[in-house]
């Protein structure tokens, strides 16, 4: 067995332990959970950092649960939040569980001595009465021990309804039942998730006398201050429906040098030699970018699959230049229009493009002078070798336009290194 506490330690991903944790674990193997509330039909890499503190506790031996809050979900955490959270009904809860449980499915083993476990609170709280409840755990945590805890001092001016407030104490009586029935000792969790985490040890030692133990990772922050996990378009989310192999792909691959370093150490599975090698070369030669492409590549098809990956490193090489009108053929419509998002786009009808003599006519007039203002523009910077379309270098100005589209639709001239233009043939 490795020692789990130091392997999150060179990691950098232990905030808050609670003495005599580590102890614990080296005693033998332990059972640990991590809570995932289903507020939508999918996780996002914020919740990567939690399920990765899961896999490497299963690789050192331990046996990992993860808990899909069914009914917490009902209730809502107010850690981390400045108002009260829309409650979601009965249906749109039990469809964000079934999709959650199945993202989790695909990170831990369920085979073997240390086998992961998927759990769901509302199967022990679906018939515990509210009277059975109050009597039963809030008899044991007083208003004054739940009131200091931060999740519920920083809402007092806001206000904070009687449904949030009980969190904790639901939370709470989660680790009690995995204490209870299935010996878990410690609960991880996100350094946000320290006051609900403690009130669970706390309900164990005042309800049974027992012993139980926990640990916090840090929330992650970027380098430039903004957000982890977010980019222009909102979350990245593990649901490639959602968030696109490819701009997952990217969203790593475009972290700044300071960030990957933090980033590979948490969420790659190679040993401390393996990354403090990969270190050493990225620092050698930053522009090849060697971290931000070896990160990339693994979590990419970890999450998603390595055709994804494949289909999102061709992508990712077609703004550089470096790919073939083969490679442009072969991704789908979808991750063709995130490539050239934003990029100057001209509709034409099949009809002009057949009536279209050459490329010159095709890039002047009939896209309406998006790509060149005037023929003799377009014709010397043709000369040049400057143009292309789909990624063929054109050889003449008096080329005919028989290109096979892409998707059946689309047409991708290019003029100079970096400067794109769609055309979309209805």
């Amino acid at each position: 067995m490795k020692d789990f506490v130091e392997e999150l330690k060179w990691r950098g991903m232990v905030h808050d332990i609670m003495p005599g944790t580590q102890e614990e674990l080296n005693s033998g193997t332990t059972a640990a959970y991590i809570g995932f509330d289903p507020t939508a039909d999918s996780l996002h890499i914020g919740n990567l950092v939690q399920i990765m503190t899961l896999v490497h506790f299963q690789r050192c031996g331990h046996k990992p649960i993860a808990l899909v809050g069914g009914a917490t979900g009902m209730v809502g955490d107010p850690s981390g939040k400045s108002q009260e959270r829309n409650l979601l009904d009965e249906e749109t809860l039990n469809h964000n569980l079934a999709c959650v449980k199945k993202q989790l499915e695909k990170f831990l083993d369920f085979s073997g001595d240390n086998a992961a476990e998927v759990v769901n609170n509302f199967d022990w709280f679906k018939s515990f009465g509210f009277l059975d409840f109050i009597r039963d755990v809030g008899k044991h945590i007083t208003v004054n021990y739940m009131m200091s805890k931060d999740s519920v001092k920083s809402r007092l001016e806001s206000g904070l309804s009687f449904t949030e407030f009980s969190y904790q104490l639901v939370q709470g009586y989660d680790f009690y039942h995995l204490w209870k029935t299935k010996n878990v000792k410690l609960q991880l969790g996100g350094s946000d998730q320290w006051g609900n985490i403690v009130t669970g040890t706390e309900l164990i030692r005042r309800k049974d006398s027992g012993e139980a133990f926990a640990m916090t990772t840090p929330l992650i922050t970027k380098a430039d201050g903004s957000k982890f996990g977010k980019s222009e378009g909102g979350n990245i989310w593990l649901d490639p429906e959602r968030t696109s192999p490819y701009k997952f792909y990217q969203y790593w691959l475009n972290a700044s040098d300071e960030d990957v370093e933090t980033y590979i150490k948490i969420f790659s599975l190679k040993t401390k030699e393996e990354i403090d090698a990969l270190i050493v070369a990225h620092k050698e030669a930053p522009h090849i970018r060697l971290l931000q492409r070896t990160l990339a590549e693994e979590i990419t098809e970890r999450v998603h699959s390595k055709s994804d990956l494949e289909t999102a490193i061709k992508a990712s090489a077609i703004l550089f230049g470096k790919s073939t009108t083969e490679d442009l053929a072969s991704i789908d419509e979808k991750t063709l229009l995130q490539v050239f998002e934003g990029v100057p786009q001209a509709d034409i009808s099949k009809t002009e493009l057949d009536s279209c003599e050459n490329v010159t006519d095709l890039l002047s007039e009939a896209t309406g002078g998006l790509i060149f203002s005037s023929k003799g523009e377009a014709r010397r910077m043709i000369k040049g070798g400057g143009v292309s379309i789909n990624k063929i270098k054109l050889e003449s100005a008096e080329q005919k336009t028989s290109f096979d589209l892409l998707q059946n639709k689309y047409l991708l001239a290019q003029k100079g290194k970096k400067n794109y233009y769609l055309i979309r043939v209805n």
